[in-house]
C-alpha cells in the first residue's frame, strides 16, 4: 500500500497473511519518510506475528529503526502473561506483563474483522497489545455500509469500517475479495492499495508537512517570557476531561478553567530515605522497559553526575543540567528509551524525559514522566517532561533546562511515557489563554 500525507506520498507498506496448521502467520513491513520539527527522517517498522485460530496473539517479533536508533521486542503469550524480551543499544531486557484479556496485534485486526463476515451494524472489540508502549488497549470496530471508492483509477465496492481507539476515529475499506483497499488515519495520513511495483518504483517519496506543527495548536496570545510567569489560566474545551489527567499537583481544573501555578521550592527534603518512601514514590523508583535505571551504564553515568551530592534538589539540578547540555536537541523517530539516548546523545523531549527519569531514579529520586502541551513561539506543541519527588513533587523539563518547568507546560498524562494517551485530544482540544 502507498502511504500518503494528504496528497504527498511519504511511504509504503507490505503485508502478508497466511494460514498454517495452528493458526496464521502475519508479516508487515512499513517504510515512511517523516517530517518532524523541520527534519526529514526515514523510519522502518517490521512486525512478525504468530496468531491463533481465533486471531488472538500467540507470539510476535517487532523491530523499529531510524537513523542510529534501533529497538526490537519479542514476546510470547503464556496464560495471562506475555513474556517479553527487548533489545536496544546492544542491551537486552526480559520481563513479564500481566494481561487482562486475550491479546490481539494491531496488524491483525482487519484480518480478524474480515473473518466475521462484515455484516453492517455489527460492532466488535479487540484488546490490542502495543509493543511500543508495552500496554494493552481496546479497539472498537464498527461495520458500516458498502461504498464505492476510487482505487488506482477504478471504482470498487468496499465495506467501510469505523475503528475507535482512545477516542480517536480511523476508517478502513475492505473490498469484495477481502483485501484492504484503503485506510484513513490521524494527521491526514492515508493508505491506499497499490501494486508492489508502484509502491517501490511509482510516485517518488515526497516531504510531507511537519507533523509536529500539524498537531500543534495556535495560541490566542503571544507569551513573551514564560519563565517569569507564576500562574497561567486557560479555558479548555473539545475533549472529555475523564480521558486525561488535568487536575492535580500544580494544576487545578474548575469546570472548564484550568489554573497552573508554578511550584514553590521551599519545604524540600534535605535528604530522601529511599527505604521509607510512600507507595506512590516507591513505584516511580522502579526501572522499566524504557527507563532502564538499573542498567550499569545508567547507574555509572548518574554517579559521575551527582558525585557525592546528597541533597535531592541539588542532585536534580545536576542531572537536569547534564541532560540539557549533553543531549543534542533533534527529533528521533523511535521508541524512546533511556539507554539508547545515553548511547546516542541525541533526542527530542521524549528522549530527554526518559533519560532524566532513569538517571534520577538511579540517583534515588522518584521520577514520573508527564506529557501534554508546551508553549513555543506562538503555538502549543505536544511535549514531554518530568515530575521529580524532592520531598514534594516538582516539575522539571530537561529539554529546556528548567526546574520547576514554566507554567505553559499543560499536563494531560502523568506516570509513564505513553504518548498514545494523548491521541484522544489531537485535533480536538480547544485552548484559550485567559490570564
Amino acid at each position: 500500500m502507498n502511504i500518503f500525507q494528504k496528497d504527498k506520498k511519504i511511504g509504503f507498506s507490505h503485508k502478508t497473511f497466511t494460514k498454517n496448521k495452528k493458526g496464521y502467520l502475519l508479516q508487515e513491513n512499513v517504510f515512511m519518510r517523516i517530517n518532524t520539527l523541520g527534519m526529514v527522517q526515514d523510519i522502518n517498522l517490521k512486525t512478525h506475528g504468530v496468531l491463533n485460530d481465533n486471531f488472538t496473539l500467540s507470539s510476535f517479533d517487532f523491530k523499529i529503526s531510524s537513523g542510529r536508533f534501533n529497538f526490537s521486542a519479542t514476546g510470547s503469550v503464556s496464560g495471562d502473561m506475555i513474556n517479553i524480551e527487548t533489545r536496544s543499544s546492544g542491551a537486552s531486557r526480559t520481563f513479564d506483563i500481566k494481561i487482562k484479556k486475550k491479546p490481539y496485534i494491531a496488524a491483525g485486526i482487519l484480518d480478524a474483522i474480515r473473518a466475521t463476515g462484515l455484516k453492517a451494524g455489527e460492532k466488535y472489540t479487540f484488546d490490542v497489545f502495543d509493543p511500543t508502549t508495552m500496554s494493552q488497549e481496546p479497539v472498537t470496530v464498527s461495520v458500516l455500509d458498502i461504498e464505492n471508492i476510487n482505487i488506482q483509477g477504478s471504482m470498487k465496492a468496499a465495506t467501510k469500517l469505523l475503528m475507535n481507539f482512545k477516542g480517536t476515529t480511523q476508517f478502513a475499506w475492505i473490498g469484495e475479495d477481502g483485501e484492504v483497499l484503503k485506510e484513513k488515519g490521524l494527521l491526514g495520513i492515508n493508505l491506499e492499495k497499490t501494486s508492489r511495483k508502484d509502491a517501490l518504483y511509482g510516485l517518488p517519496l515526497e516531504t510531507g508537512e511537519d507533523l509536529t506543527k500539524v498537531a500543534s495548536i495556535a495560541s490566542n496570545v503571544v507569551i513573551k517570557d514564560a519563565a517569569v510567569l507564576q500562574t497561567l489560566k486557560l479555558e479548555i474545551g473539545g475533549i472529555k476531561y475523564s480521558d486525561v489527567n488535568l487536575h492535580g499537583e500544580r494544576q487545578i481544573l474548575t469546570d472548564n478553567i484550568l489554573t497552573i501555578d508554578k511550584e514553590s521550592l521551599s519545604g524540600l527534603a534535605p535528604v530522601l530515605d529511599v527505604d521509607n518512601l510512600e507507595t506512590l514514590e516507591k513505584i516511580f523508583m522502579q526501572p522499566g522497559p524504557f527507563i532502564q535505571s538499573d542498567h550499569p551504564k545508567i547507574k555509572t553515568q548518574a554517579k559521575k553526575i551527582i558525585q557525592n551530592e546528597i541533597v535531592p534538589f541539588k542532585k536534580a539540578k545536576k542531572l537536569i543540567n547534564w541532560v540539557y547540555n549533553n543531549i543534542e536537541k533533534r527529533p528521533v523517530l523511535s521508541v524512546p528509551d533511556a539507554l539508547s539516548t545515553l548511547e546516542n546523545r541525541i533526542g527530542d523531549c521524549n528522549e530527554h524525559a526518559v533519560l532524566l527519569a532513569a538517571l534520577a531514579r538511579a540517583s534515588g529520586i522518584p521520577t514520573r514522566i508527564e506529557t501534554g502541551l508546551a508553549y513555543i513561539n506562538g503555538r502549543f506543541y505536544y511535549h514531554a517532561w518530568n515530575l521529580l519527588y524532592l520531598g514534594k513533587w516538582i516539575t522539571a523539563d530537561s529539554a529546556f533546562g528548567q526546574i520547576p518547568a514554566d507554567v505553559t507546560r499543560i499536563r494531560f498524562t502523568t506516570g509513564s511515557l505513553q504518548q498514545l494517551d494523548l491521541m484522544s485530544i489531537i485535533g480536538r482540544i480547544k485552548l484559550k489563554v485567559i490570564e
